[in-house]
């Protein structure tokens, strides 16, 4: 079974075993429609979910104090691929963007995505071509024109300057 990373315990919020969670999806309030999370192999009901600033704040069966909440600092929060929830039209998960090839409009093939910087603003995806020095495009509208998921084929517009950073 394939399971998606969803955030990361950073730390503790309060005495009552609340866990502070940096989310790793694009919008954090999917949190309050999930059932249960797995940390460490283990399927474990979440009973509350809540935000704070950037941060989400879950409460989670079994876990009622700070002592049982800090055992958890650390740990990785996934769900089964099953029961991800549905991405609308023209969304996809940043794991299926790893290795996509890149190509600029005129069909010049770029290179393949190596990395992804997460921003405040919007992600940049980290473009390698052996040969060649890295390229940083912006995951923006206006220079992601399309994406091919089945093809795993990213066509973009380069911005001017994009090829001198």
């Amino acid at each position: 079974m394939r399971y998606f990373d969803v955030g990361k315990i950073v730390n503790t919020h309060g005495i009552r075993g609340l866990v502070k969670v940096v989310s790793q999806s694009d919008d954090p309030d999917k949190f309050f429609k999930l059932k249960s999370v797995i940390i460490d192999g283990k399927d474990v009901e979440v009973e509350q979910a809540s935000t704070n600033k950037q941060f989400v704040l879950l409460k989670l069966k079994g876990i009622d104090d700070m002592n049982a909440a800090e055992a958890l600092k650390g740990k990785t929060l996934k769900v089964p691929e099953s029961d991800a929830l549905k991405l609308a039209e023209g969304e996809y998960f940043i794991r299926d963007i790893y290795d996509m090839e890149v190509y600029e409009e005129n069909g010049e093939f770029l290179g393949t995505i190596d990395d992804i910087i997460f921003t405040g603003a919007n992600d940049v995806y980290v473009v390698k071509k052996e040969g060649t020095k890295d390229l940083l495009i912006p995951a923006i509208k206006s220079c992601i024109l399309n994406v091919n998921m089945p093809e795993k084929r990213m066509t973009v517009y380069l911005l001017e300057g994009l090829r001198d950073l």
